[in-house]
């Protein structure tokens, strides 16, 4: 017997037995639903968070203080990033900003509001790819005259003012009136610039946040650096190393009391946890696949017992152990491989499913995870088949024919 009549005498084995035979499906069919779901979540998880950092830039460079090395003293000061800004010290180094910031209370009409308040210099937009919808952004002359003056994310425009028009409108910042100069563009993503106000620097490190570096120097909580483009990033960090040592007379790498770390870096750790998540919700899914096939497994068992007398007369009339151990994998496979695909096509029901529900994030699913769920499940078919089939052709003709 061939492989062709193989196949078609496998057929109509699960025709003669329809709902045994889906019931015995339904574990490979949940399977790889599962994992063609869960991995296409996944994926679209990776691509979501790539895109967000992205957004933001990936020449970016973040320089903020090692706490353990410091014991929570802030090490970055003005004059720090005076000393970065320098394209003499560090040409890689384009714009750059400094933030102080911490939560404070909003008040403005009889609303209050607790939200986060960021003390910055007025290169800070330029820097995050922030623009203003209505107004304007923070000036030179702010940060020189330290004026009480505020730019509102769109998330604080909405929820603070209500519908007025925030432009020209005070607002109180713990009990002192801020004169509200523009609302910054809808950002989204986890910049968290939505729900923020943007005050000068220098105003803030007066009126809301004095802090100072362990030698008494005006602090900073955070330096942001651009640098001029994405292959002058390394270059940047170095130079940035360089120049933080100096200023604090730091000689051993061990000493650092700050910490650097670029967007570059930051979108490495994160499709580094994605991925992983990814293979550990389809290893979990992948589980499923095992218990079709033990479903599998036992149903064709089931088969070999009810047609021994059906194993018996085809040996009698000549049938080879090869011809019937082919048969019985071929079942197992046809079962399984029908399973698979029904569940690709119930996997991407579900991914669908989601799309329709997260319109801002979008699984992906790729065709790498189809042919790897497909695989799988001809593999679990095969494995799970191979018992009953030996079982099948090691029957003894006389002993198969006297079975009842």
């Amino acid at each position: 017997m061939n492989l062709f009549e193989s196949f078609l005498t496998a057929l109509d084995s699960l025709r003669a037995n329809k709902l045994r035979s889906v019931l015995t499906m339904l574990g490979v069919i949940i399977g790889v639903a599962a994992v063609i779901a869960l991995m296409s979540v996944g994926n679209g998880v990776n691509q979501f968070v790539t895109r967000e950092i992205q957004a933001i830039g990936t020449n970016l460079i973040s320089v903020s203080t090692d706490n353990e090395v410091t014991g929570g003293v802030p090490s970055l000061s003005v004059e720090d990033v005076e000393a970065l800004a320098d394209p003499l010290n560090a040409p890689a180094v384009g714009r750059i900003t400094a933030t102080v910031q911490g939560t404070q209370e909003l008040l403005y009409g009889g609303r209050t509001m607790r939200t986060t308040v960021s003390g910055v210099l007025s290169s800070h937009f330029a820097v995050n790819d922030l623009e203003a919808v209505s107004g304007g952004l923070l000036t030179e002359n702010d940060l020189a005259t330290r004026a009480r003056v505020a730019v509102i994310g769109s998330t604080v425009a909405d929820e603070l003012f209500a519908g007025d028009f925030p432009v020209g409108k005070s607002v109180r910042i713990n009990g002192v009136s801020y004169e509200v100069v523009g609302v910054l563009a809808e950002k989204g993503g986890f910049t968290g610039s939505d729900s923020t106000v943007f005050i000068p620097l220098t105003t803030a490190q007066v009126r809301l946040y004095p802090l100072r570096t362990a030698d008494g120097q005006r602090a900073v909580n955070n330096v942001t650096v651009q640098a001029v483009d994405e292959r002058s990033v390394d270059a940047a960090v170095e130079q940035i190393t360089n120049i933080l040592r100096e200023q604090h007379d730091i000689i051993y790498t061990a000493d650092d009391d700050f910490v650097i770390f670029s967007q570059t870096d930051l979108l490495e750790t994160f499709n580094s946890v994605t991925t992983g998540l990814t293979v550990f919700l389809g290893a979990i899914a992948g589980i499923s696949l095992l218990v079709g096939g033990i479903g599998i497994m036992n149903i064709m068992l089931v088969s070999v017992t009810e047609r021994t007398r059906e194993i018996g007369i085809r040996k009698a009339v000549g049938a080879l152990r090869r011809d019937i151990l082919a048969q019985f994998l071929i079942e197992s496979l046809v079962l399984s491989l029908i399973g698979g695909l029904l569940g690709i096509g119930l996997g991407i029901a579900i991914a669908l499913i989601v799309d329709q529900f997260l319109p801002d994030f979008s699984p992906v699913v790729d065709i790498t995870t189809v042919l790897l769920a497909t695989g799988f499940a001809a593999v679990v078919g095969l494995i799970f088949g191979i018992y009953p089939a030996w079982r099948a052709a090691g029957l003894r003709p006389i002993e198969a024919l006297r079975y009842e």
